[in-house]
């Protein structure tokens, strides 16, 4: 197989797996917390000895984009959104993870928890309780009361080094590079912050895609056509 072919074949598996990372960050628009993803493209090239250089093109690295989304009221108790950086801080069964995902609930032990069931943590890692009764107060800082009664404190963190966090799932992420607390958390209270997704800038970009993929089709099929045409001379000579 010529070099051609091997340039293409790897630029349409690029291109493959950049539409299904964007067909799932549509499928996401509308969920709470969700970070857009995207792929990057980087070209490698190999020189050929008494012959051109190979090109290969590859889409290996994703890219997550972490601004803000659109802050919405909905006047739930237990609803927090993030304003500006960090993340809550959550227990998993594989260990502490983040998220943006402020839709949270009461277990049946007394525990903030996920939708997912994990237990939301303060700062410190040890889990939020939320008393049974009483009127809940969460303040910009994170600070929890029931009836003017301190009870304790949210916790919003930053990973040491952005590059090293790993997405796991819809809206929880990684931080093999450990956390540290954020300095100036603003959290809101009776809010959620809506999913960052471009839903039309996503779907340009498909078309985008789609085109260049048939574009690089059609390439292979002529590239095709024409090594048979000269296969078919040689034989008939």
């Amino acid at each position: 197989m010529e070099s051609a072919f091997y340039t293409t074949l790897t630029r349409q598996s690029g291109l493959m797996r950049e539409m299904q990372t964007i067909a799932n960050n549509i499928a996401n628009s509308s969920t709470t917390g969700y970070r857009q993803e995207g792929l990057i493209f980087a070209e490698h090239i190999v020189g050929v000895e008494n012959g051109p250089s190979l090109s290969m093109a590859t889409a290996n690295v994703r890219n997550t984009s972490y601004a803000q989304g659109t802050i919405t009221q909905t006047g739930g108790a237990l609803d927090l959104a993030i304003e500006g950086d960090g993340f809550f801080l959550i227990e998993t069964p594989a260990g502490e993870r983040l998220t943006r995902n402020g839709s949270f609930a009461v277990s049946a032990e007394g525990d903030l928890v996920t939708n997912d069931g994990y237990r939301v943590l303060d700062a410190g890692g040890a889990p939020v309780f939320i008393p049974p009764d009483g009127t809940l107060g969460i303040s910009g800082d994170g600070t929890i009361s029931s009836d003017g009664r301190l009870i304790g404190q949210v916790g919003l963190v930053m990973p040491t080094d952005m590059t090293a966090m790993v997405r796991e799932g819809g809206v929880m992420f990684r931080s093999d590079a450990g956390v540290e607390p954020v300095l100036d958390p603003l959290i809101r209270q009776g809010f959620l912050e809506s999913s960052n997704v471009d839903p039309l800038g996503q779907i340009a970009r498909m078309i985008e895609v789609q085109r260049a993929y048939e574009m690089g089709q059609s390439f292979i099929e002529a590239e095709h056509e024409r090594i048979r045409t000269a296969l078919q001379t040689f034989v008939a000579k």
